[in-house]
């Protein structure tokens, strides 16, 4: 029931974005040859121009049946919903453009273009807009909602029903529960009644009309799940298992079949494919930037090392980045050469006396980071990521926080999520940790730009910058 409406909504979007696209075409022409005044030698006959639109029509229809009109199907916001649009609106476009100059006999104006794109564009977010309140106005009326029925109580089938009612856009009514445990037969679990126990699913699928249940038994409760798929096995309802894998579920969890056996993922980093390489081409070309216009203010500051203390201009320590793997961070050193000689390894603190006139400077300004831009540029560090710590007090921070391991799963960066929400230095450990998993776990390129903005204007990010 659930698949089939979310096909049915999808095929409806579908045919009016083409429809769409066809309008925005075909209205492009008055608006450029009839309504802005700018000579042009020649207008076109329209019956050439309108051709082209077929063709346009053409690349639409292939795009957006490659690329996914939703991304988390009937539970996607409708945020997400208009940004999906816009962006196959975008890559159709660009396709379409790049047709028309190798095969296309009439080759429109920029300006044409360009009225199609904002045209379509506009009409894509109406549309997206327009199906969005028809869907929400129905399932207000009680029109077209799925009714359904959620066989447990536990931690997993609260979370399931929590996340129902946080997706209304979904369409999903949560009639009621079964309970593994009888004695909670005839009570109220947020606010929906306990219908029956497990072994009344038939029964209770008949008498409140379900159409669609699903099976969110604790770990120890699943050998029953075989006898609820045997009590279903001729009632006319949608039956869909939730695994009690939350305890277990860390960074992304996604689902593949291999060869007809599901396989379930439950660590699984999102940076990978042509994710890696944008964000690999990113940090070269950034970092190489850097270190060339730099190079100036580089040499600046090692004056002023070398003037004000003894030692050397830069400051290499072990660091633990990508997968473990141990490499050599260069800073321009900021403290005395023999700083940690009878204290060990230990973190910088606010007034820190180890530190040199010109060490305190750079620190506060974040400078003394600078030449870790060759880290990035030899590809053992990355712009943005979780900040890189030394091996002895990972060792440390490894037996005393759960997960703390996982911030591995992507390469160290010069600056990161925590850094910039002001969890940096000797601040507290486990936001720390919280920033850089959340970072892991919903890494985007977006993300990255996002990161990089906050670094440079947000005053967060100078706290603890000591």
């Amino acid at each position: 029931m659930m698949r089939q409406r979310e096909q049915f909504t999808r095929s409806v979007q579908y045919v009016a974005d083409l429809a769409v696209v066809l309008a925005s075409w075909l209205v492009a022409y008055p608006i450029r040859f009839k309504l802005i005044p700018l000579h042009v030698p020649h207008v076109p006959p329209f019956a050439t121009y309108a051709w082209l639109g077929v063709m346009a029509l053409f690349v639409w229809a292939v795009v957006l049946r490659v690329r996914p009109l939703y991304y988390g199907g009937a539970a996607e916001s409708l945020q997400r919903r208009l940004w999906t649009g816009l962006r196959n609106d975008l890559l159709a476009f660009t396709t379409f453009v790049v047709v028309t100059v190798f095969v296309a006999a009439y080759k429109p104006s920029r300006i044409v273009l360009l009225i199609f794109l904002i045209v379509s564009a506009i009409g894509f977010v109406l549309g997206r807009v327009i199906i969005h309140r028809w869907q929400m106005a129905r399932f207000i009326k009680g029109e077209g909602l799925t009714r359904v029925l959620i066989v447990g109580t536990g931690d997993v089938a609260r979370a399931l029903q929590q996340r129902i009612q946080a997706h209304p856009g979904a369409g999903h009514l949560v009639v009621g529960w079964l309970a593994d445990d009888v004695a909670e037969v005839g009570r109220a679990i947020d606010g929906k009644p306990v219908l029956g126990a497990v072994e009344e699913v038939q029964d209770v699928v008949a008498r409140h009309e379900i159409n669609l249940v699903f099976v969110a038994l604790p770990l120890e409760a699943h050998q029953r799940l075989k006898d609820v798929l045997n009590n279903l096995e001729d009632e006319m309802v949608d039956v869909k298992v939730v695994p009690d894998l939350l305890d277990f579920v860390v960074l992304q969890s996604s689902a593949e079949d291999f060869d007809g056996l599901p396989i379930i993922s439950l660590k699984e980093a999102p940076l990978s494919g042509w994710g890696a390489v944008a964000k690999r081409v990113f940090d070269f070309v950034f970092s190489g930037t850097v270190l060339l216009l730099g190079s100036p203010v580089f040499l600046l500051i090692a004056l002023a090392i070398k003037m004000t203390s003894r030692g050397p201009v830069f400051y290499r320590q072990e660091r633990m980045g990508l997968d473990g793997r141990v490499f050599q961070l260069f800073k321009f050193r900021s403290m005395r050469e023999d700083a940690e000689a009878q204290t060990g390894a230990v973190w910088a603190r606010q007034d820190d006396p180890r530190r040199t006139r010109v060490g305190a400077f750079l620190r506060r300004t974040n400078l003394d980071e600078l030449p870790q831009f060759y880290n990035v540029l030899r590809g053992e560090m990355s712009v943005v990521g979780p900040r890189p710590e030394r091996p002895v007090f990972i060792e440390k921070f490894r037996c005393q926080i759960p997960k703390y391991m996982l911030r591995h799963k992507a390469k160290a960066g010069l600056t990161g999520w925590a850094q910039v929400n002001g969890w940096r230095g000797d601040s507290d450990l486990q936001r720390r940790i919280e920033c850089d998993l959340f970072y892991v776990e919903n890494w985007s390129f977006w993300f990255d730009l996002r990161i990089i903005w906050m670094t440079l204007f947000s005053p967060a990010s100078k706290k603890n910058a000591y």
